[in-house]
C-alpha cells in the first residue's frame, strides 16, 4: 500500500462466497459504477465493502486500513446504502440523529418536513429510497456505497438525486455506484467496472447498455 498521496478508497483484492478477489480505487470526489446484471454480484461486492459479510482482502481509506477501525467507525465514514432499505423503528424521525439538520435535503427530494412525524409502514418504495439516502448523506459520509439509489423513483426524482450526489462530490464524498442504468453511470461516474458471476473487470468502454434485474 503506498504512503504517499493515498487515494480515498483502495479495494485490495477483497472476496467471499459468490465473489471473487477484485479490486478497485476511488478518488477523492470522484465515482465508480459498477454495472452488471441480476445476482451477477454487485451488491455483494458493496456489502463487503462496508465490511457488513465475512470476507478476505483489504479496503483502506486514505492510508488506514479498514482492519485497523473499530467496525462502527466503519460503517459511519463508508456508508453503504442498500436498493431496499432497512428500517427498525416505527417512526421516520427515529433513524435519524438530527432531523432538522436535513430539512433542506428533505426540500429537495420533495419530501415534506413532517414525513419525520411518519409512521415507516407509510411509506412507498420511492420513498423509502429518498430517506435512506438523506439518512446517510446526514452522517456526512466520506464513502457513499449506493446500490440502485434511484430505481424506485421518476426519472425527474431520479435527476434531483442526482445532482445532490454531484454536489457531495464536488465537496470530496466518494460514490460507488451500482446501478443497471448505463446511461446514469455515465452521467455520474467516469470509471466503470462490470460485474458478471462474482468477477469484477474494469470496462473502459462503457456504454448506454440496461442490465435487466436490478440490485443482485
Amino acid at each position: 500500500m503506498p504512503e504517499t498521496e493515498p487515494q480515498l478508497l483502495t479495494v485490495d483484492g477483497i472476496s467471499r462466497p459468490g465473489l471473487h478477489p477484485a479490486a478497485l480505487s476511488l478518488d477523492a470526489g470522484g465515482c465508480v459504477a459498477v454495472l452488471g446484471g441480476s445476482g451477477s454480484g454487485k451488491s455483494l461486492f458493496l456489502r463487503a465493502i462496508a465490511d457488513l459479510d465475512v470476507n478476505d482482502g483489504e479496503v483502506y481509506l486514505a492510508s488506514e486500513a479498514r482492519s485497523a477501525m473499530a467496525a462502527p467507525r466503519w460503517r459511519r465514514q463508508v456508508v453503504y446504502v442498500p436498493a431496499e432499505s432497512g428500517w427498525w423503528r416505527d417512526r421516520v424521525g427515529d433513524h435519524f440523529e438530527d432531523p432538522d439538520g436535513i430539512v433542506g435535503v428533505l426540500h429537495r427530494l420533495d419530501m415534506p418536513p413532517d414525513c419525520m412525524d411518519w409512521a415507516v409502514s407509510r411509506l412507498s418504495t420511492g420513498e423509502r429510497q429518498r430517506l435512506a439516502l438523506a439518512r446517510a448523506l446526514s452522517l456526512s459520509p466520506r464513502v457513499l456505497l449506493l446500490d440502485e439509489p434511484t430505481s424506485g423513483l421518476d426519472d425527474e426524482t431520479a435527476l434531483k438525486v442526482e445532482a445532490i450526489l454531484h454536489e457531495k462530490m464536488a465537496s470530496g464524498t466518494g460514490i460507488v455506484l451500482v446501478s443497471h442504468d448505463g446511461a446514469q453511470a455515465k452521467r455520474m461516474a467516469e470509471v466503470h467496472y462490470h460485474m458478471a458471476d462474482g468477477r469484477l473487470t474494469r470496462d473502459d468502454g462503457a456504454d448506454d447498455t440496461e442490465y435487466s434485474g436490478g440490485a443482485s
